[in-house]
């Protein structure tokens, strides 16, 4: 498999690392997780990706998160009988190619642009006031 296939709303499996752990001193996410696309940004050095971890955890009043729509979860290869969030107001950063985490493996699954572009729209509006774990060397 191929890097390739790891575009903006595919959903992969990723060490999420949450901003409060790398807050604590950790280094390393705690498990795999499906993740979503958020950009991939080509770059000469290695593609710039941001990641948006989706979570059964529902977030706090007050987070920039969203739940899956049941149709959204079979199209991304989640569990539809789950409840799902993506949170948008914190996200990874990893550069394809150089990454200690990131796998050419195949997307899961991937969102509908209708779904999703929205949403992205949005995170770039808010983005100088939200949190990044930087996961590159």
């Amino acid at each position: 498999m191929s890097f390739e296939d790891i575009q903006t709303a595919s959903v992969i499996r990723y060490p999420y690392l949450w901003a409060r752990e790398a807050a604590s001193g950790e280094t390393e996410g705690r498990k795999s997780r499906p993740v979503v696309v958020g950009v991939r940004l080509v770059r000469a050095g290695g593609d710039l990706i941001l990641f948006f971890p989706i979570t059964t955890k529902q977030p706090e009043p007050g987070r920039f998160a969203v739940e899956v729509p049941d149709i959204e979860k079979r199209r991304g290869g989640l569990d539809a009988a789950l409840r799902l969030w993506i949170i948008f107001d914190e996200y990874n950063t990893d550069i394809v190619g150089q990454s200690f985490y990131l796998e050419p493996d195949p997307p899961i699954g991937r969102f509908s642009k209708a779904f999703f572009l929205p949403l992205a729209r949005e995170f770039v509006a808010r983005r100088k006031s939200l949190k990044a774990v930087n996961r590159t060397r």
